[in-house]
């Protein structure tokens, strides 16, 4: 195995960064941490959303063109590359340009609307629906691809296989996200669902925006339906789950509210049927003791107890006859027997194509020019490759080829004879 040093796995990470072309003019968005002025002029800091963070450095140069000045917790898009720095092995963003985000404005709005809706009413914890325990139907008001419906849907189905699951595709960020939502929770509310979960995968104030409008906040609140809000991650919080009748810290753990767990009424059915069949076997068992005492009653008494006796074998035997242990035999049979008749087929249908295959094989071969060449015969040509067929198509002294089954042989023509009519 061939050994390296650090500095040559450095620069050959340096070389992946360098041409890789995306890297080398990219925008990120993002919050600052750690932000220190260097003496030099230099900027270095670290950029940062919910789920990760990356190193950047903002030279002197560049620094010089900035009109703001960079503080922790400031949402900025930065503009550079991404290269490795060759003598620490670590990769950063080098910035060329910054430009401040608009958190703040977004920040103060997102009050504003907050205070204006508790003081209408809406956040009320007295108003809010519960959430149903045996959910039959549950809606979903989220986007049609991503995480979160993928969640939803997982953790619904592990907790009740059985349960039903309407999906109202919506815009969950930029133009018409508002409309879409609002829009999905009426729609799912007229087609009859028992709760609503409405929500998205985690993101930026401005990912998130939509749930933060007041037609969304509307539409929650007026809906006769419980809603459960499942925004962002667990440190998101947005107007839609103030108004909400539940929040949930992620789209899973909303479906974990939304749908009860069915183990413990499959546990539950089970019991009740053990008992069921124990309270059978006792009639059953006090019945054949009852009609072994009247067995010994005289012949009137005799005839009754033999009709009670047919009865009572009758119930029995519909009792067994309903079992769920015999239905699946059934059906296991039913399987055999339809498994036997399908790879009959599929042989069948085989051998017919095998027959047909050889009978095309057998067909092209009487017309294949390579076994006349094989009987004798042979195939003459110009020099251009045009097949001669004919006296007339000979002049003296004119070239041509005739191909052989064993190769070709190149001749002229000494003289043309043709047949007399």
């Amino acid at each position: 195995m061939t050994e390296y040093s650090v500095e040559q796995v450095n620069k050959y990470i340096l070389s992946m960064f360098r041409d890789d072309y995306l890297l080398h003019d990219i925008c990120v968005r993002g919050e600052i941490s750690n932000c220190k002025y260097h003496s030099s002029g230099h900027i270095y800091f670290t950029l940062k959303d919910a789920a990760s963070q990356l190193s950047c450095v903002m030279f002197a140069s560049y620094a010089k063109g900035l009109n703001f000045r960079l503080e922790n917790d400031m949402e900025v898009k930065l503009r550079g590359s991404v290269e490795c720095y060759l003598r620490d092995g670590k990769y950063q963003l080098y910035v060329k340009q910054a430009v401040k985000g608009d958190k703040g404005d977004l920040a103060r709005r997102f009050e504003e609307l907050k205070k204006r809706l508790r003081d209408e009413g809406l956040f009320d914890e007295s108003i809010k629906q519960p959430i149903p325990k045996n959910a039959k139907r549950v809606g979903i008001v989220t986007a049609p691809t991503g995480a979160a419906v993928h969640d939803i849907i997982t953790v619904s189905k592990r907790r009740n296989p059985y349960i039903e699951l309407i999906l109202y595709p919506a815009l969950v960020q930029g133009e018409g996200a508002k409309e879409s939502i609002a829009k999905g929770i009426t729609a799912l509310e007229q087609i009859g669902v028992d709760v609503i979960i409405v929500g998205r995968g985690g993101g930026s104030m401005e990912d998130l925006w939509a749930f933060n409008e007041e037609l969304v906040a509307q539409a929650i609140y007026n809906c006769p339906i419980p809603v459960i809000s499942a925004v962002g991650h667990e440190t998101d919080f947005t107007i839609a789950d103030f108004v909400a009748d539940l929040r949930a810290a992620t789209p899973s753990a909303a479906a974990e509210l939304a749908v009860g767990e069915i183990g413990p009424v499959i546990s539950g059915i089970a019991e009740y049927r053990n008992r069921l069949d124990f309270q059978m076997n006792r009639v059953i068992r006090e019945r054949r003791l009852k009609l072994e005492k009247y067995s010994r009653m005289d012949e009137r008494m005799m005839h009754i107890l033999k009709v009670r006796r047919l009865q009572t074998e009758q119930y029995l035997h519909r009792v067994k006859a309903a079992s769920p242990k015999n239905t699946i035999n059934t059906k296991k049979m039913e399987s055999v027997r339809l498994e036997e008749k399908l790879s009959a087929s599929m042989d069948e249908i085989i051998r017919s194509r095998k027959n047909m295959l050889a009978l095309y094989i057998e067909r092209l071969k009487r017309v294949s020019v390579l076994d006349r060449l094989q009987g004798g015969l042979g195939y003459v040509s110009d020099p251009d490759g045009k097949r001669l067929t004919s006296v007339g198509q000979f002049e003296k002294e004119k070239e041509f080829s005739l191909r052989l089954k064993d190769g070709t042989v190149l001749a002229k023509t000494v003289d043309v004879r043709p047949d007399s009519v």
